[in-house]
């Protein structure tokens, strides 16, 4: 028996070798069966061939072929026009006279989902950290319109050319390991768009912003070197640019409509900073792709209690900034995961459903639905009351259900705050304290912990932490 499994082994050696020989033309990893390409667009494949040959592209979905020429390290690349989306599988041949053909492809909405653990959490969930609903939703995750890519993880100090990944079909044999976020994204776009959608999942627990972004983002943020060769690289997840060059450069260009992130925790000790360099990294991802202003949404970190440290309201600042200083992105509001013990809250289908609103709303047109939280919109100063105005309908305006308001505080030109008493009414909360005759800033579930108690009726979205004051 050891005899045959040595001569099976060394067989399969042997055609590998073979194939390996006369496959000429090579693709990225990125490019597989069971992919999901950008629809009505023109998308990039590129690859790797002998040096100053000719490639030819054919897809099956309009039988067109389309002709490069490898350059003289073998590189080539060219862009191809996809259809509308659809669920028939079409075929994607790539051929310089040898051909590889790629099976089960479908047009559809491709995102990408990247940031730290909260956004690598799996659908099976972490050890004692389990994902609610997620033993429900991955049996009954048989679908063929989603699919998901996950890159293994890879810290480099120079851009790489590949990584390592598959495409795999959401069923409850896959579903375990896909990203949690993005899932629950990704499923709701389907659903409420009848489309298939790829996702490509790039994330590492614990990493940093400035890991994601490329040297020339980091250019005007001396704080942040980039490692000069890999024995530079101190934090494996969190050394500026590794992040970006191992497991973002290799899918650089594919085609998307979009990303989704989750991450900030790693850098809620430097708030202002996480301004700069987040406006910076979107920017500069926009500009490596090459289809103009691509939406951008994310998740605003959740409460939860880190012992001490900046306090990390100041990052939710940060966060909500970056709708106003980086075009065309989005904030989904987690104030109310409940999760104050855990940093990676159980609540992920509203991690990734929120996401989806802003996409379903923004992106794909269905604006008359409630996808945002609401946000301060002007304070007033009546006698000894502070009237918070936020920027939302009336009509059906705030509710609590139910609950007492707790987490206001008002402060007076001491700038020393009082616990407050608030009431609201329609897209107004009125705010007072015995201990302020003369208020003029408010802050609400301003630190670590504090969770809201304020919702639009219509969409049923969390108030976000918030501050009047610049103190």
């Amino acid at each position: 028996m050891k005899k045959l499994v040595n001569l099976y082994f060394a067989c399969s050696l042997f055609a590998v070798f073979v194939f390996e020989a006369r496959a000429d033309v090579k693709l990225p990893a990125i490019f597989g069966d069971n992919m999901v390409l950008q629809q009505q667009s023109q998308v990039a494949v590129w690859g790797w061939a002998k040096p100053n040959t000719g490639v030819r592209i054919t897809g099956s979905w309009d039988k067109k072929t389309y002709s490069v020429t490898s350059d003289a390290q073998g590189c080539w690349r060219v862009k191809i026009a996809t259809p509308a989306a659809g669920f028939t599988p079409c075929t994607l041949t790539i051929s310089d006279g040898k051909a590889i053909v790629l099976g089960n492809i479908l047009i559809g909405e491709v995102w990408i989902c990247s940031g730290q653990s909260n956004m690598e959490m799996p659908m099976k969930g972490y050890r004692d950290q389990p994902v609610e609903g997620g033993p429900e939703a991955i049996a009954a995750s048989a679908n063929p319109g989603i699919r998901c890519f996950t890159l293994k993880k890879a810290s480099k100090a120079a851009p790489q050319d590949d990584c390592v990944g598959a495409w795999e079909v959401a069923n409850p044999q896959t579903t375990p390991g896909f990203t949690a976020a993005g899932y629950f994204f990704g499923r709701l776009i389907n659903q409420s768009l009848n489309v298939p959608v790829g996702l490509i999942h790039t994330s590492w627990g614990g990493s940093r912003i400035e890991a994601w972004m490329t040297p020339n983002s980091l250019k005007d943020i001396p704080e942040k070197p980039v490692p000069a060769s890999d024995a530079d690289i101190k934090v494996q997840n969190g050394t500026p640019t590794v992040l970006y060059n191992g497991m973002l450069h290799p899918i650089a260009g594919y085609g998307i409509r979009g990303a989704i992130w989750y991450q900030g925790e790693s850098n809620r000790e430097e708030p202002a900073l996480y301004v700069k360099m987040f406006d910076a990294m979107v920017r500069e991802w926009r500009n490596i792709w090459g289809v103009g202003e691509f939406p951008f949404y994310y998740c605003q970190i959740a409460p939860y209690n880190y012992g001490g440290g900046v306090n990390s309201g100041y990052i939710r600042e940060a966060q909500a900034k970056g709708m106003t200083t980086t075009p065309n992105t989005g904030m989904a509001v987690l104030m109310d995961a409940e999760s104050t013990g855990c940093i990676h809250p159980p609540k992920k289908r509203d991690a990734g459903e929120r996401m989806a609103f802003w996409a379903l709303a923004k992106t794909y047109g269905l604006d008359k639905m409630q996808y945002r939280s609401p946000e301060l919109k002007s304070l007033e100063i009546e006698g000894r009351v502070a009237i918070v105005t936020f920027d939302m309908n009336v009509d059906p305006g705030l509710t609590t259900y139910g609950k007492e308001i707790l987490n206001f505080r008002i402060a007076g030109k001491d700038k020393r705050f009082y616990s407050a008493k608030a009431a609201y009414s329609g897209n107004k909360v009125y705010v007072f304290s015995p201990a302020v005759a003369e208020p003029v800033a408010v802050r609400y579930c301003f630190d670590d912990t504090s969770a809201t108690e304020l919702f639009t009726v219509e969409g049923n979205l969390p108030v976000s932490s918030f501050r009047t004051d610049d103190w």
